[in-house]
């Protein structure tokens, strides 16, 4: 891909009046695709089921306001063409592991922000059908490159920008996907944009070993799906590990990478889950061997032919009894009751397991669940599928709403049948005189 850009007298600022001057609906941090959420009053629902079961569902949490607060000051000073500003928050944040409740690192966020505008306009373009020769698809990119030229190639600038042609490469491959006439093209610019992430992050190896920040990174090249030995991804992402332990994200991620690798990362996950839940069992007791393997056992039968039960559920019991928020609950309450259910042509060896995983969903909902975040649940049903298309955010939370009603009614199905009704409360579920 071409290294042009626009003058650095012009910058992004300009880059993105030409965007917002064609398409003004584009400048929106949603596009790229963090956890999302939805701010709108509690969505419609199945009327019987609201008879019978009573859960809060809050509009907004810590979680929410520490992630949008930190996505909207990177995509303000990037507007603002406040690039050292940019630079100095991302290093400030990474120094100090600044996160948001459930460990999402400040600096990653401050990042997203910061290059959204530019990503989006790439996606809409593509989502609309723009051809590749189209400036809209290089010109908010190059306007990155020049920055990072003008500010002396810093570590923070060059990693953000290798994170944008990461974005952007993701965003050519599910077009590509969804246009087979243009796989081509579009799979040789993701390539292109995948290589110069690489080449912007090779030389920072060094810086990588005490930032969280840049290691991240650098392990995000393995999302291609790029052949690579399981060892190396493993001792990558052990290295990520260790500076930022109370991410579950980068535990999540290191078991997809190896599921994604075929038979010989399958061979590796068991040992590599044991290993990381050595590694962090200061913080999370077992929950580093159920973090590893949250994801592949969901979506791999395969993986469920290799993993220890009843430590994956130690694990389970260990994430509530250290790390407990409600956001966690749901998640582990979601992940049960949801998004282990089987596909119709899955192995009965996989079956049996996820089934017996999926009965801890009991005594999550009964002993923890205090309140619902019906967006959490959606992603569930979705099988965690960061790429799964979302027209509408109102719409999605619907999807979760009613998903975890279902899942809360069928746990209760005898008390419900009995003519009682379920209230959530502080201490807990109740039920009543119907």
């Amino acid at each position: 891909m071409p290294l042009s850009a626009l003058p650095a007298t012009h910058g992004l600022k300009k880059a993105l009046r030409l965007v917002t001057a064609r398409m003004p609906a584009l400048l929106s941090p949603r596009g790229l695709h963090l956890p999302q959420r939805v701010k709108a009053a509690r969505p419609a629902m199945d009327v019987q089921l609201d008879q019978v079961l009573s859960i809060p569902v809050p509009d907004r949490n810590a979680e929410n306001e520490a992630e949008d607060a930190a996505i909207a000051e990177g995509q303000f000073l990037a507007r603002q063409d406040r690039w050292r500003e940019v630079e100095a928050r991302i290093r400030a944040a990474d120094g100090a592991q600044a996160a948001t409740p459930e460990g999402m690192p400040i600096a990653d966020l401050i990042a997203y922000g910061a290059r959204a505008d530019v990503v989006n306009a790439v996606e809409h373009a593509l989502s609309e059908g723009l051809p590749l020769t189209d400036r809209i698809t290089l010109d908010g990119i190059m306007a990155l490159e020049r920055i990072r030229l003008d500010l002396g190639r810093g570590v923070e600038i060059s990693t953000l920008v290798a994170l944008a042609h990461l974005d952007i490469a993701w965003a050519c491959r599910r077009t590509a996907d969804a246009q087979p006439r243009q796989q081509a093209p579009l799979q040789a610019r993701a390539a292109a944009h995948q290589k110069r992430a690489e080449v912007l992050l090779a030389p920072l190896a060094e810086a990588a070993a005490q930032r969280p920040f840049v290691t991240a990174a650098r392990c995000a090249l393995y999302c291609a799906q790029e052949p690579a030995t399981p060892r190396r991804i493993a001792d990558d992402y052990c290295a990520l590990i260790r500076l930022d332990p109370l991410n579950p994200r980068h535990m999540r991620a290191l078991g997809s990478h190896l599921v994604e690798q075929g038979k010989h990362g399958l061979s590796a996950l068991d040992l590599e889950a044991r290993r990381v839940a050595a590694l962090v069992e200061p913080q999370w007791g077992a929950a580093g061997y159920t973090w590893v393997y949250f994801d592949a056992l969901a979506r791999s039968d395969a993986a469920c032919l290799t993993v220890d039960v009843q430590f994956f559920l130690d694990g389970i019991a260990d994430i509530v009894e250290r790390r407990p928020s409600q956001d966690r609950v749901n998640l582990l309450s979601a992940y049960c009751s949801v998004a282990l259910k089987p596909a119709d042509a899955a192995m009965p060896d996989a079956r049996q397991v996820r089934a017996e995983v999926a009965e801890a969903a009991n005594w999550l909902i009964r002993n923890h669940l205090r309140e619902l975040n019906p967006m959490i649940w959606a992603h569930a049903a979705a099988g965690f599928d960061n790429d799964a298309p979302v027209r509408s955010l109102r719409h999605f939370a619907e999807r979760g709403r009613s998903q975890a009603l279902r899942a809360i009614a069928d746990l209760f199905r005898e008390e419900i049948d009995a003519g009682c009704r379920v209230v959530f409360t502080p201490e807990g579920p109740e039920v009543m005189a119907g």
